[in-house]
């Protein structure tokens, strides 16, 4: 079950949107070799998040081979912290965040301008990061991807467009289909998958998915997004509210 629209009117030219897309596509070709060869690797290491270094504390529990290829203190310190917005760990990885950020980030960024966007966007994946850091803070695996900062943008959707209707592509077995629910329905059902990924991988140590980072960007939208939005740039907008 994939998003591959909305129902939601574009109102200006998503120049952020569009920017952050760039960027993280540029990302993936000039600093990560498009996944190919030791590259990746290299750029994980290098600008993904790992907890461990961040705070120099000793990894704990017994890691596997994919879990330690990283040399210590390999990465950035702080600034990874950013950097890792903009890594990915493959090419279905990437084209999942962009398109999720395609789908929700122009109507966002139409309630905010672009300046406030901007800083909106980052903000998210901070607190995304800092979230997933909380929860496994002697994690010696790299975090990397641009979801957190994503899950705030859709968090913001929720909060500013909870009724409008997005098209979902179902698969089931042979038959390819579509169907519409209300936003609130969609990214509700996303964030309890997200909440239950994260409570089933407490006290695991492993890689995988990010749940936390998913959560913490999730709530920190939702909550940011009343401090951030335009009202006026708002009350133009024929889908906003209940």
């Amino acid at each position: 079950m994939f998003p591959i629209g909305d129902e939601n009117p574009q109102l200006s030219v998503p120049v952020v949107t569009y920017a952050l897309i760039a960027l993280n596509v540029t990302a993936w070709v000039a600093l990560q070799n498009l996944g190919v060869g030791p590259g990746l690797l290299t750029s994980v290491c290098q600008f993904g998040l790992i907890p461990a270094d961040l705070f120099n504390t000793v990894p704990l529990g017994n890691f596997t081979d994919a879990q330690s290829l990283c040399p210590s203190n390999a990465g950035l310190g702080w600034a990874n912290l950013f950097t890792s917005m903009f890594m990915h760990g493959g090419w279905m990885h990437l084209i999942g965040n962009m398109w999720f950020l395609w789908v929700f980030g122009d109507n966002v960024e139409d309630s905010m301008g672009h300046g406030r966007f901007a800083i909106f966007y980052v903000l998210c994946g901070l607190f995304a990061a800092a979230a997933q850091v909380f929860s496994q803070p002697d994690s010696a695996v790299p975090m990397v991807g641009a979801s957190g900062a994503i899950g705030g943008v859709m968090g913001a959707y929720i909060m500013l467009y909870p009724r409008v209707k997005v098209t979902m592509l179902l698969f089931l077995v042979l038959i390819v289909t579509t169907f519409r629910v209300p936003a609130f329905a969609m990214l509700g059902y996303w964030i309890v998958v997200q909440l239950l990924g994260g409570l089933s991988s407490i006290g695991l140590d492993g890689g995988g998915t990010a749940f936390w980072a998913h959560v913490g960007g999730f709530v920190a939208g939702a909550i940011l997004v009343w401090w951030f939005k335009d009202n006026e740039l708002l009350r133009h907008h024929p889908h906003h509210g209940w």
